[in-house]
């Protein structure tokens, strides 16, 4: 479903703030993978959805969603292939429009869009159910102003609308990294119901090495832009925290692997 074929990507190239972000990076996801990627400050973990999403250029590789060259797609174009979350549940919303409403241009991505538009009441239903599995209250709130909601609340919504189409490829950058403990752990619940639920095809960047650990089916540490570890099945699923930091010194070449390092975002 995902393909990066040496990938790389320099920023300020040439002057004293030349930062290489991404060092030929090359990774395959299957359909129905949930990927979860961890890494230091720096490592190349944004940058790399950022390419994906076609927010930033490469300057070479190649990448490809279910097969399909995007590569030198601008990122409007790319769009019809990906669901997105960010870290800052402001950003997937519109806050003056109702819960509704927002859900409705979700689902409508990509449609012609004539003089009349409105909500109908069999789309209201449908909204309702959608919001329902949520399990946070919200399918009594349709017309409720988006921005009126909590962050937590917010994310959940914007995680819905990201799966409405289900994409070929959902993104996920740190989209709980703004949450309290006990609403980012729901937040997450909720993201492993709606993956699993749709078969998604997911890469989901994380600060938390738990959080890694625990979710989805394979993981993958990243530094100096490039991937170090890439761990699945069983031998995920039995990953300790000081494990990981182990593997991480062994496979940087002996580098201090503390948690501080890893968790920086």
């Amino acid at each position: 479903m995902l393909r990066l074929i040496d990938v790389s990507k320099t920023f300020n190239a040439g002057t004293v703030n030349e930062k290489v972000a991404l060092n030929k990076l090359s990774l395959t996801l299957e359909e129905g993978d949930y990927v979860t990627v961890i890494g230091g400050n720096g490592a190349g973990k944004s940058t790399m959805l950022n390419a994906i999403a076609g927010t930033y250029p490469v300057d070479e590789g190649q990448i490809l969603i279910d097969g399909v060259d995007v590569t030198k797609l601008p990122e409007y174009k790319r769009a019809k292939y990906l669901g997105r979350v960010f870290q800052d549940p402001m950003m997937g919303t519109a806050p003056t429009m109702q819960i509704d409403e927002n859900l409705a241009l979700a689902a409508r991505r990509g449609q012609p869009r004539g003089l009349r538009w409105g909500v109908t009441n069999a789309e209201r239903e449908e909204y309702r159910k959608q919001l329902q599995k949520l399990g946070l209250g919200l399918e009594g709130r349709l017309t409720s102003k988006a921005g009126l909601l909590s962050g937590g609340q917010r994310q959940a919504l914007t995680l819905l609308m990201a799966t409405m189409q289900r994409p070929k490829l959902l993104l996920l950058d740190e989209h709980t990294a703004a949450l309290d403990p006990k609403t980012a752990m729901r937040v997450l619940e909720i993201t492993d119901q709606i993956v699993t639920e749709s078969n998604l095809t997911t890469l989901m960047i994380t600060h938390n090495m738990k959080d890694a650990i625990a979710h989805g089916n394979r993981l993958i540490m990243m530094d100096a832009g490039r991937i170090i570890l890439d761990i699945s099945g069983e031998e995920k699923s039995k990953l300790t925290v000081p494990d990981l930091l182990k593997l991480f010194s062994e496979a940087a070449g002996g580098s201090d692997a503390s948690d501080d390092k890893l968790l920086l975002s």
